[in-house]
């Protein structure tokens, strides 16, 4: 699967929006992935996630040196789960308490446990970094990240290697230097961080 069928599944399940959107991040922006739509059906979730193993293998990221998959939630959750089955992999997640992503409902990690991090829309990173920090809070030693899309076009920084099955240059702007909100639109927040997609 490359770049331009990634894109073309979001147009095609009205997942990629054009307009005025707060992310998020808190960021604002012209471009908004709504991810939820592109993996309404469990056969398209299933040829990204396998798309993405197939991206690792080709890459110096083999999935045999993970022992477990991991994602924040919600937004995923669901590519996640489609990677941890392409590859045969254990499947947990993250979650905000209080504002604070963290390990709960019972999972428990080795000291050590290699773990791959994936996401659906990779924007600032900064969901994927306060993933990566809570397991390795708990003793796993994350070794790469994945998503199906970069907003960032590669500049974000998670902290380890990461991969994604297509990159985009989408401008982000704080409010106080947004062009939209210059020219008198407000954003719309069509998710948030308890919302199905997460984009930062």
């Amino acid at each position: 699967m490359d770049q331009d069928q990634v894109l073309a599944h979001f147009r095609e399940t009205d997942a990629l929006l054009e307009g005025h959107f707060e992310l998020s991040s808190g960021l604002h922006s012209g471009t908004y992935l709504q991810c939820a739509l592109a993996l309404q059906y469990p056969q398209d979730a299933q040829s990204f996630g396998r798309a993405i193993a197939e991206s690792l293998l080709g890459s110096d990221l083999d999935p045999v040196e993970f022992d477990t998959v991991a994602s924040p939630a919600i937004g995923g959750l669901i590519i996640g789960y489609a990677v941890a089955e392409a590859i045969n992999k254990r499947f947990i997640w993250t979650e905000r308490q209080e504002g604070k992503m963290t390990l709960r409902r019972g999972f428990t990690l080795r000291p050590g446990e290699r773990i791959l991090v994936i996401e659906d829309v990779i924007t600032t990173g900064g969901s994927t970094r306060e993933c990566i920090a809570a397991l390795e809070a708990n003793g796993g030693t994350v070794v790469a990240a994945a998503s199906i899309i970069d907003r960032s076009n590669g500049e974000a920084d998670v902290g380890v290697p990461r991969i994604a099955l297509a990159e985009l240059e989408v401008p982000a702007y704080t409010a106080e230097s947004c062009p939209f909100c210059a020219s008198g639109s407000s954003a719309v927040k069509p998710g948030s961080r308890t919302a199905a997609t997460n984009q930062g």
